[in-house]
């Protein structure tokens, strides 16, 4: 079985994590959106929110799962015997960050990360984007799957 995580915090999800998850999916048997914790960081959305918003995003894909973990994300996909990793990459920037990442976790492991360019609609869009609409009470509707309501 082909499985592959893709990881991050997802304050909240969005129409680009959605993209990447809903294409990322057709290349592997199973995908499991892997939401990292991480104590020193403050979240807008507490864990349990977070996790609601994907699962009832996704609720009618059988081959989705959503799970929770903390530490090395390479330990994660050990644990779960994935082999993938799934990045999404939105400009030339997070592919420099992303990749240092991917070399760095196939260095410690044998898991190889995949990268699938943001769709050009949804390029644009980040968690720390909605969070400041958010905060600022302006219309994040056309940012984040239909789930995500504040």
């Amino acid at each position: 079985m082909k499985r592959a995580i893709f990881p991050g915090s997802f304050d909240p999800i969005t129409l680009g994590h959605y993209d990447i998850i809903s294409r990322g999916v057709t290349l592997f048997d199973e995908l499991i959106i892997a939401i990292g914790t991480n104590a020193e960081k403050k979240y807008m959305f507490s864990l349990e929110k977070r996790k609601h918003f994907i699962e009832e995003a996704f609720k009618d894909a059988p081959n989705i799962k959503v799970m929770v973990y903390e530490g090395l994300t390479v330990d994660f996909c050990k644990k779960i015997d994935a082999k993938f990793i799934l990045r999404g990459l939105r400009n030339p920037a997070d592919f420099e960050f992303e990749k240092a990442i991917a070399h760095t976790n196939r260095k410690l492991s044998e898991i190889e990360t995949v990268f699938l360019l943001t769709s050009s609609g949804k390029s644009y869009i980040s968690s720390s984007i909605v969070r400041d609409v958010i905060r600022n009470k302006g219309d994040y509707t056309g940012l984040v799957p239909d789930t995500v309501r504040v």
